[in-house]
């Protein structure tokens, strides 16, 4: 499973663990990914994705995992994700049946 957010793409940075001495080394930065469960509220069930806690936090800033996808362009989604959105934004173009 890669390190890669699923809304966000944030993934893994690399740089140097540099010593006293000056001594540099490769490492890598992995972002802080957590399982969460978000409420879609269009289509009325709730998601399964692996995210950024930086994600997160810009999901609840704009009201939403449903204001977040349609947002969010397609580049940065993951796969999971672009269904998901799909289906949303199809969700919302159809007028409610009353």
């Amino acid at each position: 499973m890669s390190r890669i957010c699923e809304l966000t793409g944030k993934g893994r940075l690399v740089g140097n663990n540099v010593s006293h001495a000056n001594n540099k080394t490769k490492r890598t930065f992995l972002p802080n990914l957590q399982n969460v469960t978000l409420m879609s509220d269009a289509l009325g069930t709730s998601v399964k994705l692996r995210v950024s806690t930086h994600g997160l936090r810009s999901v609840e800033h704009v009201g939403g995992l449903d204001n977040w996808l349609v947002k969010t362009s397609d580049d940065d989604l993951s796969l999971r994700a672009r269904r998901l959105k799909r289906d949303v934004k199809k969700k919302l173009s159809t007028p409610a049946a009353a």
